[in-house]
């Protein structure tokens, strides 16, 4: 059984930040203070203080695109990740990956996009047509 993971992460503008995870990804707020505040992202405790961002660099190789790491983010069955996909696109994102799909046909097909936060933050989400493909080999 999966569990909910906690990930506390550094934001520059706290009413950017729920405006975007808020707003536009639909998270959950939880509790705050005038220095943070907590949402359920996708059912994971996601706090959001104020500081300065964690240093990446592009040095993740996907295909062939290099990504920023560190990053984070979720996997969504295909269809929630389509629909949010549509949402931000219809958003106007900038994308560093825009939605496109990888290793169609083989163990793991998987779908991604990645985006940064207002705060520069990389997020990676993935959707999967059969769940059991996330850790295939």
């Amino acid at each position: 059984m999966l569990t909910p993971f906690h990930l506390a992460i550094h934001v520059t503008d706290l009413d950017a930040a729920r405006a975007f995870y808020g707003g536009l990804l639909g998270c959950i707020e939880g509790r705050s203070t005038d220095s943070w505040v907590d949402f359920s992202f996708f059912g994971h405790q996601l706090s959001l203080h104020l500081g300065t961002p964690f240093e990446t660099t592009d040095s993740g190789k996907v295909g062939a695109h290099m990504v920023a790491m560190p990053h984070f983010g979720v996997v969504l069955t295909y269809d929630d990740w389509r629909a949010l996909a549509d949402r931000l696109e219809a958003a106007g994102i900038d994308w560093v990956i825009a939605p496109t799909g990888r290793f169609i046909g083989a163990p793991g097909e998987q779908w991604t996009m990645f985006f940064r936060d207002p705060s520069g933050n990389p997020i990676e989400v993935k959707g999967f047509k059969h769940m059991e493909g996330v850790f295939a080999g």
